[in-house]
């Protein structure tokens, strides 16, 4: 956020979601640069935290970022111009990168490079989500703030693009606005969340698709994506190395979800 002071003038909202430690100090220095609300909050989710963000921001346009992740500089004034010029539109996708100091990182830009590339439409919307980097109008959020469903401990996006799927309000892309995620836990680390992660988020996925709406991938999607990312491996200099870990990551997602279905 520190790389943002010469954009637009904004306000910044820490939920602590039930952490054993206080808020690095590091946060609180930030309020000498731009307002800084540090919150804290008995355990309950990230949905439940976001929402709490939102309930104390001021803010005519919220952006999300998650804990792990850095807008690069100039992010904030490449989202104003695109929501200045988008008057008629509510919610903005930004871009998403990896930092590729070691193999997960590479292996995560390789996958945000295919990923955003296979679902950006045509006409300049994303079927994508992803709170890492999403931006909406305060107008659209329900008065009492609540915009991600509590039910949600993981893929609370996912579930709240669901939502925009069926009003029909895709996600405006914005390309120049970009936000890396920095991945600082080893591959075996990664591959524990990944296990949870696939564990929880069915709760989120099981609500989609009671609503009747498309959202996961079909094989035909995820074949395209692993093919397109094969031939990102040379385009972004990253070796082949990556594209094993992702694809590896990802089998072992859906081998948990499916699993999960089958016993549940």
């Amino acid at each position: 956020m520190a790389q943002q002071k010469d954009g637009p003038s904004f306000e910044m909202v820490v939920v602590d979601d039930g952490s054993r430690d206080p808020a690095p100090e590091f946060v609180a220095n930030w309020s000498r640069v731009f307002p800084i609300t540090v919150v804290r909050q008995e355990h309950a989710g990230i949905s439940v935290a976001r929402n709490k963000g939102i309930q104390t921001s001021n803010g005519t346009v919220l952006v999300f970022i998650d804990a792990d992740c850095r807008m690069q500089a100039g992010c904030l004034t490449a989202l104003e111009q695109k929501i200045t010029g988008a008057p008629a539109e509510n919610c903005f996708q930004l871009r998403l990168i990896g930092n590729c100091a070691n193999l997960v990182g590479s292996a995560e830009q390789l996958r945000l490079i295919a990923l955003q590339r296979h679902l950006l439409q045509p006409n300049g919307r994303i079927r994508y989500l992803n709170t890492a980097g999403f931006a909406i109008r305060r107008s659209k959020v329900s008065e009492d703030g609540n915009l991600f469903n509590p039910i949600a401990v993981r893929a609370e996006d996912t579930l709240l693009l669901s939502t925009l799927v069926r009003l029909g309000e895709l996600p405006i892309f914005v390309s120049d606005a970009v936000v890396q995620h920095r991945i600082t836990m080893s591959l075996a680390a990664c591959l524990r969340k990944d296990v949870r992660s696939a564990y929880l988020e069915r709760r989120a996925f099981d609500i989609i698709e009671a609503r009747g709406v498309a959202i996961q991938m079909t094989n035909q999607d995820r074949w395209a994506i692993m093919s397109s990312m094969w031939r990102a491996t040379d385009e972004a200099a990253l070796g082949k190395l990556p594209w094993f870990v992702v694809t590896g990551r990802q089998a072992l997602r859906l081998l948990v979800s499916t699993v999960y279905r089958i016993f549940h």
